[in-house]
């Protein structure tokens, strides 16, 4: 069946589900169609480096997904916050939600229930219940967009400790060759030894970009948030005015 797959097929698939196997033993894409030792070092590496290709494609999805979502016209639409603050201002909470239903945004989605408990007949339009409302769904998306990019420190986490599983069980095949007879036989502990160094290397070039892209897309995550957040309080203000009371 693999016969029937264009060549420019494989390469593309091979070069995605094995990116970090590229990066660490300098194999181009056309090298691996070309069945040289890409190849042989991944089958070297035993059952592990099944689970870590699993781990390297999860956080490749990971780190586009959380980028995407984590693009500012996701959070607050910004070509209409002056637009909103003058509804606001006068206290049309009608019109601001068909404003803000036009747009999927965090904003849209977090004010427009806000917004339903606002009061313009009161001097604070119900000013703490709005705010209430707000922050509850706010803290709702934030929940619901950090989990996305929590799985990048999971995959941080459990690649370095498959390659370590990889590295045992290499190992205890290494010294089940030398209880075989093979100590004076270099050639057959290689594998075994293969075995244990690749996997540690491909669990740690996994893990280590995963920590890194996760600790960049917390912090995207935790600016898009507070600038939301402002945005939010800007609106809230104008809608009730400088009378709290």
């Amino acid at each position: 069946m693999m016969r029937l797959v264009p060549l420019s097929l494989r390469t593309i698939g091979l070069s995605i589900l094995l990116f970090p196997s590229t990066w660490l033993y300098g194999q181009s894409a056309s090298e691996v169609t070309q069945g040289k030792s890409l190849f042989r070092l991944i089958y070297e590496g035993g059952w592990t480096m099944v689970p870590l290709a699993i781990c390297s494609v999860f956080m490749l999805f990971l780190v586009f997904y959380c980028w995407q979502e984590t693009e500012r016209k996701k959070f607050f639409p910004e070509s209409v916050i002056d637009e909103l603050k003058e509804l606001l201002r006068k206290r049309d909470t009608g019109e601001a939600n068909e404003v803000l239903s036009e747009f999927d945004t965090v904003l849209s989605r977090t004010m427009a229930p806000a917004l339903d408990k606002a009061r313009p007949d009161l001097a604070n339009a119900n000013r703490p219940k709005v705010e209430a409302v707000l922050v509850e769904g706010l803290e709702l998306e934030e929940s619901s967009l950090a989990q996305w990019v929590n799985y990048l420190n999971v995959v941080a986490t459990i690649s370095p400790m498959i390659g370590l599983l990889g590295t045992v069980s290499g190992m205890i095949g290494a010294f089940q060759t030398i209880s075989g007879g093979g100590m004076g036989r270099p050639e057959l502990l290689a594998g075994d030894i293969g075995e244990a160094l690749i996997t540690t290397a491909t669990g740690l070039a996994i893990g280590i970009p995963a920590m890194i892209f996760y600790f960049v897309m917390r912090n995207r995550l935790a600016n898009q948030m507070a600038a939301t957040v402002q945005v939010a309080s800007s609106l809230v203000e104008e809608l009730a005015g400088d009378d709290e009371d």
